[in-house]
């Protein structure tokens, strides 16, 4: 007890050495359990509770009634750990849940997301976060009001934070109830309103604070949840403990298996599920490379335009902790992505190579259907399998799943025990759950900061800003379990829809208001109205039937925006006033790493 007195920052070591340790004595205890007989739905349920509780108690143990905390943690959040939390709020339920499914069944083209959401922050970190920490907002929008000044800019950010915020939320809750709807055997409906319950929990008393400390906790259960069947899988499948170096092999035995058992396309498809129709060995397809190249360009670009992943940086003590801080970041999210293409080909090799007991294409059509994994994954209507052509084998273009749930069932695929699958589960849930409050977080901070605080009532105290904030958190939490239950688009989607966005409207005038001091306000606005509203009818155009230009389709909509509003931002702002000086020595004065922060603590 006495390595934990004094203040829990300075224990912080300590105490998440604790809690690992607690986690992996929890993960021996339900090992032990089964062995015992427990069944697997109570192992289920008891990973689900036990995790969710603990994010709650510390989210209740981080209460706050503190502006400065409420909103940026005391600015007190050690490089390394805020590392740790931005991975957590980075790996949402589409890196974690969908992104091995999308590899799974789309192969190539989906390293694009892997290639621009890492490589997005090399853009973070030589084009943002240092600059923002040093101009010491408390709000991307906060930001864009003072640099440019005038309430019409600020409003401007405020509604594209809110649309990509929003979108990207109702993909977490999404993945809530994805996971809920199989580890308690609720309806998905319900699932998404239990994962709400969670993530409220957690953000709702302690802002950034609270979401700070469970971001930290939950990043330790998701990437250990991530990497353990993935390094089972390898072992036995003999390609080594670390399969990251070797799975080269897997890759090649895959194709083999995939020519051999053929990739055509279904007699019959399935509402809501996938099947494999393309090879996985390359581009394919009209503008492969050219659309390849632009998924990683506008995730990149999004990435480094997304508020809730910006405002992570304001909580480091200094500049050039911000600066430590991202490349912490990237080393945590690289563990997850780089390990996302083995996942997916190992399990895919499970259900494919006939030495290994667990294969099912070619088997006998009703020996598939009576295994236990298939069932109980067909019941929730997340898995199919069709006898299509008569012939009593089922076919590789017979097996039909939906993508957001190839990472949840591999543990049943590859005949793990079910400690395993609950394991999974926790971990897919602590990632949902960990981008959820910070999206959450990030939206009702802006609506109650920057348009209530700013732009309605100045003079609100303390206490009722924070009051403020709490209701919008729940309202839109709300709001947002109620889309995510319609199932409007997959969780990959809704996401790329979120990057697309923020990248359209806030890019460029976030990086031109820190690197073109002559940037100024008619040209910013310009920018985000512009470029967000022509992303955005670019979108209604593909979505409900257009033909796609240079094979920009839904997913990569954010090119056309952001080339709208570099134009627009860079013409408008050439033809108007420049800024002041004062406005000009200020983005100087940003770009200095040393020296107090242009705005004050209390602003």
């Amino acid at each position: 007890m006495a390595l934990l007195q004094g203040r829990f920052i300075d224990n912080i070591g300590w105490v998440y050495t604790l809690y690992t340790g607690g986690f992996l004595a929890f993960i021996l205890l339900m090992a032990l359990l089964e062995q015992f007989g427990v069944g697997a739905d109570t192992i289920g349920i008891l990973f689900v509770a036990f995790t969710i509780g603990i994010y709650a108690l510390i989210g209740w143990l981080s209460r706050t009634m503190e502006v400065d905390a409420y909103y940026v943690a005391g600015r007190q959040v050690p490089a390394v750990y805020n590392g740790m939390a931005t991975a957590a709020d980075w790996m949402s339920g589409a890196s974690f849940v969908a992104l091995a499914g999308g590899v799974y069944f789309g192969g190539y083209g989906y390293m694009a997301f892997i290639v621009g959401w890492t490589g997005g922050y090399v853009l973070v970190n030589s084009l943002m976060a240092p600059y923002l920490r040093k101009f010491g907002c408390y709000t991307v929008p906060d930001f864009i009001g003072t640099r440019y000044g005038g309430n019409l800019a600020r409003l401007c950010a405020v509604i594209v934070l809110v649309v990509a915020s929003f979108t990207y939320v109702t993909a977490q809750i999404n993945a809530t109830g994805t996971i809920a709807a199989r580890a308690l055997h609720i309806p998905f409906s319900w699932g998404v309103w239990f994962g709400l319950l969670g993530i409220l929990l957690c953000s709702m008393l302690g802002g950034m604070r609270a979401v700070t400390w469970t971001q930290v906790a939950q990043y330790i259960v998701l990437i250990v949840a991530y990497l353990v069947p993935v390094i089972w899988m390898s072992n036995v499948q003999g390609f080594g403990l670390i399969p990251h170096f070797t799975y080269g092999d897997a890759a090649s035995t895959m194709a083999q298996l995939e020519a051999q058992f053929g990739l055509n396309p279904p007699a019959e498809a399935i509402p809501g599920l996938s099947v494999l129709t393309t090879p996985h060995t390359g581009p394919v397809g009209d503008y492969a490379e050219w659309r390849f190249i632009t998924l990683a360009l506008v995730m990149m670009c999004g990435t480094a335009s997304l508020p809730h992943i910006l405002m992570r940086y304001f909580t480091t003590p200094t500049v050039r902790a911000a600066r430590k801080s991202v490349a912490w970041s990237l080393l945590f999210i690289f563990l997850l992505y780089f390990t996302a293409p083995a996942l997916a080909t190992l399990t895919k090799l499970q259900l494919l190579d006939p030495s290994l007991p667990t294969a099912i294409i070619g088997k006998p059509f009703e020996e598939v259907a009576s295994l236990a994994w298939i069932q109980n994954w067909a019941s929730v209507g997340f898995l199919a399998i069709a006898d299509q052509n008569g012939d009593g084998i089922l076919q590789l273009n017979e097996f039909f799943m939906r993508p957001d749930i190839v990472v949840l069932a591999t543990p049943e695929i590859a005949g793990l025990p079910y400690v395993i699958s609950g394991l999974v589960a926790a971990g897919g849930m602590a990632a949902a759950m960990s981008t959820a409050d910070g999206l959450l977080l990030a939206i009702a901070n802006a609506l109650s900061h920057d348009l209530y605080y700013k732009m309605i009532d100045p003079k609100a105290d303390t206490a009722v800003r924070l009051v403020v904030a709490r209701i919008l958190l729940l309202g839109i939490g709300a709001l947002a379990a109620l889309i995510a239950s319609l199932q409007l688009t997959g969780i990959l989607g809704a996401v790329a829809w979120a990057f697309c966005f923020a990248a359209s409207g806030l890019f460029f005038p976030l990086c031109l208001g820190v690197w073109w001091k002559r940037a100024n306000r008619a040209g910013a606005v310009a920018g985000m109205a512009a470029g967000f509203t022509a992303g955005t009818l670019y979108l209604y155009y593909v979505y409900t039937g257009g033909t796609p230009w240079f094979g920009l389709d839904h997913l990569r909509f954010g090119i056309v925006g952001m080339a709208v509003s570099l134009v627009s931002m860079v013409v408008v702002t050439l033809l108007t006033p420049a800024p002041d000086e004062e406005i000009q020595r200020m983005v100087e004065e940003t770009r200095v790493p040393t020296g107090p922060s242009i705005l004050s603590d209390q602003h």
